[in-house]
């Protein structure tokens, strides 16, 4: 049954509000995924007043998706970014609402490890998904224990690439977030909602084969 759902978050960044305008808009690459840069004289584009409130918002007859967000400067050279997702989920409400409200925090994170440690850099976006023995409902403590997390920092030793030293950056039953140097990892427990253990990163350096690289590791970890 279709019911409207909304997402309501206040959240301070790191960064002026043109940097956190330009990463909602075009740089989508660098902490959630690649989405296509907005044309404000799209009808879709409800408010576009740079850099402070972009508003997108698709619909149909029966059904709508909406983004809002509304940045303010604040001292320190910081912003604050209040965002409002709201849209009608057609089926399994509550397990839609739980997942995509986890998400939203999880990608609301990486956008301030973005903002911090990338801010301004182009991005590579990959993204993978676990064989379906990852959808096991302890499938994401599995990833957790084969990569040998246990404190604020993890050797991440992927098959066919230097082992390179990582900050843990998040951490919970839901997902996990890993920083190197030129990448932002994020591992996303979607076991949890129905899906496998999928992983996307961020590059921010060259591409030495990081998706095979992890598609190999899931693999060995849930191989029968």
């Amino acid at each position: 049954m279709a019911k409207e759902f909304e997402i309501k978050r206040e959240v301070v960044l790191p960064a002026e509000p043109e940097d956190v305008f330009a990463a909602v808009t075009t740089g989508t690459a660098g902490w959630m995924f690649p989405t296509p840069a907005p044309d404000p004289a799209d009808p879709a584009v409800r408010n576009w007043e740079p850099p402070h409130r972009y508003t997108v918002r698709q619909e149909s007859e029966d059904w709508f998706n909406a983004l809002d967000f509304i940045i303010e400067a604040r001292d320190g050279g910081t912003a604050t970014l209040r965002y409002v997702h709201s849209g009608i989920f057609t089926d399994d409400w509550d397990n839609q609402y739980d997942g995509a409200s986890k998400h939203t925090d999880f990608y609301h994170h990486t956008l301030a490890q973005y903002l911090q440690y990338f801010r301004g850099r182009s991005a590579e976006y990959v993204e993978l998904s676990g064989p379906e023995q990852s959808a096991h409902p302890t499938a994401l403590e599995a990833v957790k224990k084969s990569l040998g997390i246990n404190g604020e920092t993890v050797r991440l030793d992927l098959p066919g690439l230097d082992p390179v030293e990582a900050t843990v950056d998040y951490l919970n039953p839901y997902f996990i977030g890993l920083r190197t140097p030129d990448a932002l990892h994020r591992i996303f427990g979607r076991n949890h909602f129905g899906g496998t253990v999928d992983v996307s990163v961020h590059l921010f350096g060259t591409d030495a084969g990081v998706e095979q690289a992890w598609q190999q590791f899931l693999n060995g970890v849930f191989a029968a």
